[in-house]
């Protein structure tokens, strides 16, 4: 018997190297693929992405896969966003003009805060391992895609904007950054989206992508 496939859908917006390591050492078959019938075969599906929100969105509609990843979340196919890819399951984005995104999770995508809550000038974009507990409203990741880590674990993040889910229940994890709290992991039924890189998140982040892949 053959190990798991997922696929990894590319549009030339992702930092596939990174994210296709990370997969294997899962113990998983990864597809780099932009064909929409295997994505649409798919056991799971990762949604990886670097740089702009409306190139990527560009990209997608380009290759006519818009449509394609709407599917796979209907289709209950398991569907991760990472970094980029999670703030492209939004509905839209603030970056450079309002863009629509995949309207998969409700919310919108904004810029991390140029200062902290007490005023004082911080670092953008945020580039630094920060810790993530659960969110208010999920208390527990039970049942999610952090089942296997604990609250206070540091994972890897690179990013100007960040997703901002409009329903609380679709808050999975958060992290502080100069007091704000930033949307680590949202979530909505089969699909997830992670704003930090799992791949580069040393054990932790392989922990969450082996629940992922259910391991």
């Amino acid at each position: 018997m053959g190990r798991p496939e997922v696929v990894v859908i590319d549009y030339g917006a992702g930092n596939l190297f990174s994210v296709r390591r990370g997969l294997e050492c899962c113990g998983v078959s990864v597809n780099l693929t932009a064909d929409p019938e295997q994505i649409l075969r798919a056991q799971r599906v990762v949604l990886p992405g670097v740089g702009a929100f409306g190139n990527a969105m560009r990209a997608l509609e380009y290759l006519g896969l818009v449509e394609v990843i709407k599917r796979v979340a209907e289709n209950n196919i398991p569907l991760l966003g990472i970094c980029l890819g999670m703030q492209l399951l939004m509905d839209e984005s603030d970056e450079f003009g309002r863009t629509k995104g995949l309207g998969l999770i409700p919310g919108r995508v904004v810029p991390v805060p140029t200062k902290t809550t007490t005023g004082d000038q911080q670092k953008t974009p945020h580039i630094d391992w920060s810790a993530i507990r659960p969110s208010d409203r999920a208390r527990s990741w039970k049942g999610t895609l952090l089942e296997d880590i604990q609250s206070g674990d540091s994972v890897y993040f690179a990013h100007s904007f960040m997703a901002v889910p409009s329903n609380e229940t679709h808050r999975i994890a958060e992290c502080a950054y100069g007091g704000h709290e930033i949307s680590a992991v949202s979530g909505k039924k089969n699909v997830v989206g992670c704003q930090f890189h799992p791949e580069k998140s040393g054990e932790v982040g392989l922990k969450i992508l082996r629940r992922f892949c259910g391991g």
